[in-house]
């Protein structure tokens, strides 16, 4: 028997309200988890921060250690200071001459050393000219003053012949009639043809004297242009001969500089004192000296320089007791002039001025200085300042890589070797 069996259906509605309800919690949980946690993080993290930046140690400014550069210092002293002027030159004949004969014949007899290079004192005989020719013409010369001589002698005694008869006559006369009675016009050619002989003998015998040539000066020879049997007239060259009295070195220096050299005027005023140098040829010490004496008056056409003459004595050292290298003429030397003293400057070297007309130097501070200073004289090696630092200051001597003005230094006499210096926290790092 089929019993009675209840068929259960679900009520649709209260089903749908229960999802509805727990989907709604489940929505909210979400929201929850997502929006609110992370809120609250950043806001438990925003209060970590907080408490950690009020609760922090402060900055505070504290001593920073900067290396200074070493460097050497020098003291700068003023004083009197000889200036020197530097310049290159070359050495010069201070005479010379070709010689030439003054009468003409054959050469019969030379010097030995009649040779290039060969010296000669004063008066010395060079080389001798035939004289037979010469001989001759004084001998004839001397005659025919005797002749005069005797031919004015004889017209004297007619003097007094025409005196005796002049009286005896005791005429009246004029006087060119009185002339010519006591033969005045004929004692007159007499005496006048006597002083042309003397002259005639005169010259013969001077030219007997210049057959023989003979040095004018101390000299060297410097070339000889004639030979033994060699006829020679008045226009041929014999040779040439360079005075060894003196040489002369001319010089180029520029035309700012002369202010400081000592030029005379006379040749009694003494000139610049000035060093001779051929390190080439005589070594690096070994020096000549000389004095300026003249400056030439125009300039060089290429540099626009000046030009001085610098006069050496016994050039060639021949004067015994004197040891000194010798000087050749042509040879290409450097001269140093003794110049005008500035009264009252520092002598610092080249090398120490910086960009032309600056220095360094260390302060009392132990800082870095950079000044421009005042320059009157510029040499080779040393400039002359007189101003832009002042005596006992402390001159850099040593070369920086970097130089900045106020830049911390020390010197080897700093044991410490640092300076210290007040910079913020985080304002950089050490230099």
């Amino acid at each position: 028997m089929l019993s009675e069996q209840k068929i259960l259906i679900p009520n649709t509605s209260a089903v749908s309200a229960a999802g509805t309800k727990s989907s709604h919690q489940r929505l909210w949980k979400t929201v929850v988890f997502r929006g609110l946690l992370p809120l609250a993080v950043i806001a438990v993290g925003g209060f970590i921060s907080v408490w950690m930046i009020e609760t922090g140690p402060q900055a505070k400014p504290h001593t920073r250690t900067r290396n200074a550069t070493l460097v050497a210092v020098r003291a700068v002293d003023y004083s009197s200071q000889k200036t020197l002027i530097s310049g290159m030159g070359t050495v010069a004949a201070a005479c010379n001459v070709e010689l030439k004969p003054q009468v003409s014949g054959e050469i019969i007899s030379l010097n030995p050393n009649l040779v290039p290079g060969g010296h000669f004192q004063k008066g010395e005989t060079l080389l001798k000219i035939d004289p037979t020719d010469y001989r001759l013409t004084l001998r004839e010369r001397a005659t025919d003053v005797a002749k005069a001589k005797s031919d004015l002698q004889l017209e004297q005694g007619n003097q007094l012949i025409a005196k005796k008869e002049y009286k005896l006559l005791g005429e009246t006369v004029s006087d060119q009639e009185r002339a010519l009675m006591l033969r005045r016009p004929q004692l007159e050619n007499l005496q006048a043809t006597l002083e042309a002989a003397r002259a005639k003998f005169d010259k013969a015998q001077v030219d007997l004297g210049r057959t023989e040539i003979k040095a004018p000066f101390n000299a060297v020879i410097q070339s000889r242009e004639v030979n033994l049997g060699t006829r020679v007239s008045e226009s041929l060259v014999l040779a040439t001969l360079v005075d060894t009295d003196a040489y002369w070195v001319e010089v180029s220096v520029p035309v700012s500089q002369l202010r400081w050299i000592q030029i005379p005027q006379t040749t009694k005023d003494p000139g610049a004192l000035v060093r001779i140098y051929n390190t080439a040829a005589w070594g690096d010490k070994v020096f000549r000296e000389g004095r300026v004496i003249r400056l030439k008056s125009d300039l060089e056409s290429q540099g626009r320089m000046a030009r001085l003459l610098i006069q050496v004595e016994d050039p060639l050292s021949l004067q015994p007791g004197l040891d000194q290298p010798r000087m050749l003429i042509g040879s290409y030397v450097r001269v140093e002039i003794q110049g005008n003293a500035v009264a009252s400057a520092a002598a610092i070297e080249r090398e120490f001025i910086r960009n032309g007309n600056s220095i360094w130097v260390m302060t009392t501070q132990g800082n870095l200085a950079i000044r421009p200073v005042e320059i009157s004289f510029r040499g080779v090696d040393r400039l002359m300042v007189t101003g832009g630092i002042t005596s006992g200051e402390q001159l850099i001597i040593t070369d920086i890589a970097t130089p900045v003005a106020g830049m911390p230094l020390r010197t080897v006499d700093d044991t410490a070797g640092q300076t210290a210096t007040r910079e913020p926290a985080g304002q950089g790092g050490q230099s």
